[in-house]
């Protein structure tokens, strides 16, 4: 063995606190799973009288928010500290394989509870009768394979999917390239306006546009701002909400998501488009390119990646779409979604097993895009 090797090994650190003959230490070892245990056993016993003893803190939302705050970090901080100090107990050479893995296995268990666990129940459940009691088989899926209602939903989701990632990444490209050719404050204004409705919950922008469709009888002067302009042009109002002709009433949903993320889209293909290299437009320019044939052969293919990710990080989005649908129609008018018959099936008809079997459908709908995301991200780091 040479001196040099001698040397880098006389000089590796020892871990902080650590005997020098890197033995097992009984004492850190038992205090930090005991110190653990007692951590776990006192904040989740805490969130439970949270949701189950609300009146031990008063009934007041302001104590308990204040107090899931500090239980919930000052745990946290409480429990790695445990783990660390048991992971110090160990002999140096487990302790150094087994450190990475003990301070992820926290995230992951969490993970697990709160993701993986109730998506093998959800499985489960959707064999089993309305109210969990019974298997079934595979009746709940006969039920809504057989139900007008399930296909309907379907082919709105359909919809949703076709026309509301393409317009959000198409609208966010167009605002991005022109937003560009702005001054620096210009730019900064029409921006800031695109992306302000990211601010607003769905909910919130469902009220909003509500207001925009709203119907008076013809009678009557029209609040909703849509039914204004058709009276002002010589037209006569409409309960737009209400016209499934050519799935109208969906089209006019869809605008609402639309206008909820363009502001998403704009943002992420603004920063991708300002990083195309200025070398490569010149020199397209110099070679004779038109503004266009230099959007359409340069620019757009240096941000494909970026589009590819905006769009299907909006086409997810629409795969859960929900809110905007139960708060203006509840599906009605053959407005109906994937997620809001699963919500009324739940709740307003209280069929656990087949609203379980449509979280399913839809759980299985989402993977091929989740794993083509994915994908996609993998290549881009390698290409990096």
């Amino acid at each position: 063995m040479t001196s040099g090797a001698i040397e880098t090994r006389r000089a590796a650190p020892l871990p902080e606190g650590r005997p020098d003959d890197g033995r097992l230490n009984p004492a850190k070892v038992a205090l930090g799973l005991a110190g653990m245990a007692v951590v776990a056993w006192l904040v989740t016993n805490l969130f439970l009288a949270f949701a189950y003893y609300p009146n031990w803190f008063a009934n007041s939302k302001v104590i308990i928010g204040v107090l899931a705050v500090v239980a919930g970090v000052g745990g946290a901080m409480a429990f790695f500290y445990m783990l660390h100090m048991f992971v110090d107990g160990l002999p140096r050479r487990l302790s150094g394989g087994v450190i990475p893995y003990a301070f992820l296995l926290p995230g992951f268990s969490l993970i697990g509870l709160m993701l993986l666990y109730p998506t093998i129940q959800t499985v489960v459940y959707s064999f089993a009768n309305k109210d969990s009691t019974a298997w079934v088989g595979f009746d709940n899926y006969r039920a809504i394979f057989t139900d007008g209602t399930f296909w309907d939903s379907i082919l709105n989701n359909v919809l949703w999917l076709l026309i509301v990632p393409a317009v959000t990444v198409a609208l966010g490209v167009v605002v991005a390239v022109l937003a560009d050719r702005l001054s620096a404050q210009g730019e900064k204004i029409v921006k800031s306006a695109v992306f302000l409705p990211m601010a607003i919950s769905f909910v919130g922008a469902s009220a909003i546009w509500g207001l925009v469709y709203e119907y008076q009888d013809k009678t009557r002067s029209q609040t909703g701002l849509l039914n204004a302009l058709v009276r002002a042009l010589g037209g006569d109002p409409q309960t737009w909400l209400q016209v499934s002709t050519a799935r109208l009433n969906s089209v006019l949903l869809m605008v609402i998501l639309v206008w909820l993320q363009v502001g998403f889209s704009m943002v992420l293909l603004s920063s991708a488009i300002k990083g195309v290299p200025d070398d490569t437009l010149e020199a397209a320019r110099i070679d004779g390119a038109s503004e266009l044939q230099i959007f359409w052969k340069v620019i757009i293919p240096q941000v494909k990646g970026t589009i590819i990710t905006v769009f299907i990080t909006v086409l997810i989005t629409v795969l859960k779409v929900f809110d905007i649908v139960y708060v203006l129609t509840n599906g009605n008018y053959k407005t109906n979604v994937i997620a809001n018959l699963f919500f009324n099936k739940m709740f307003a008809d209280s069929e656990a097993g087949i609203a379980s079997s449509i979280v399913v459908i839809l759980l299985l709908a989402i993977l091929p895009v989740l794993m083509y995301q994915v994908k996609q991200f993998r290549d881009a780091e390698a290409n990096r």
